[in-house]
């Protein structure tokens, strides 16, 4: 019997994985209000594909939507400094997101269970390619995703928060979420030498790449970054070409 129980947890945690990754794989960005044949499109917003996985450029600069994994991050983190200089509050409703601009309001849609919540964007992660946001752990809660830890969702961008007397919640869409500076991540070490010696070798060979040193769980990582794109679709597009030559983990990052 203890066999028996053993082998269906197995294969239930295997079912799971296997329905994590198939969400992670159609992570996309795209604009919500675009609705322009792909015919239609110029060359440059067109989707493609790339060993295997299909990549949707934003289309416009009017919104902001994107479907992948979501994860969480809290008691380790908290009271430490956020990308946005503020002490991360694992109980405040804010998240950690690679490239949407730092004060951000975003709506979080838990695609099995339809619950939503809306969290303000702080801090940058998760640094992880198939994870698309890193919730606090009081929106991780709220959005009732503790128990399984990672949950499929689609994140769509409202904007700066407006505060109004009547208080109603009113945003404003920054003038794009396509402009700004960005690059491709494509190691983590913990070697520091080793990662510095690694971008001097893209440095020489691709013209951009540095390293930015950060502590995860007490460890420290120096993360290595290749690039400098001045708009996300140039970088989407760098991201696709540089899967091709070899760098199939590598994500984009935003550069505050």
């Amino acid at each position: 019997m203890t066999t028996r129980i053993r082998t269906v947890r197995f294969l239930s945690v295997a079912l799971f994985i296997l329905l994590m990754s198939a969400c992670a794989a159609q992570q996309r960005a795209y604009s919500p209000q675009d609705q322009t044949p792909y015919s239609r499109q110029k060359p440059g917003q067109k989707p493609y594909t790339v060993a295997g996985k299909r990549y949707e450029p934003l289309s416009s600069h009017e919104g902001f939507v994107q479907e992948g994994i979501a994860s969480s991050y809290g008691r380790d983190f908290h009271g430490r400094k956020t990308s946005s200089g503020e002490p991360f509050d694992m109980n405040a409703m804010t998240a950690a997101h690679k490239t949407l601009p730092l004060g951000v309001y975003v709506n979080v849609r838990h695609k099995r269970s339809g619950r939503e919540i809306i969290v303000r964007i702080n801090d940058r992660g998760p640094f992880v390619r198939e994870r698309i946001i890193d919730l606090s752990e009081g929106a991780a809660r709220q959005l009732e995703m503790l128990q399984e830890g990672v949950a499929a969702v689609t994140v769509t961008a409202l904007g700066y928060k407006i505060d109004h007397t009547s208080g109603e919640a009113q945003y404003r869409a920054p003038v794009s979420y396509d402009n700004g500076r960005f690059a491709l991540q494509v190691a983590a070490l913990k070697n520091k030498a080793n990662a510095h010696r690694y971008a001097d070798e893209l440095r020489r060979k691709y013209g951009a790449a540095d390293v930015q040193e950060a502590i995860v769980a007490g460890i420290t990582f120096h993360r290595v970054r290749l690039g400098h794109y001045s708009s996300l679709r140039a970088a989407q597009s760098a991201q696709a070409t540089f899967d091709d030559k070899g760098f199939p983990g590598n994500f984009i990052v935003a550069l505050d």
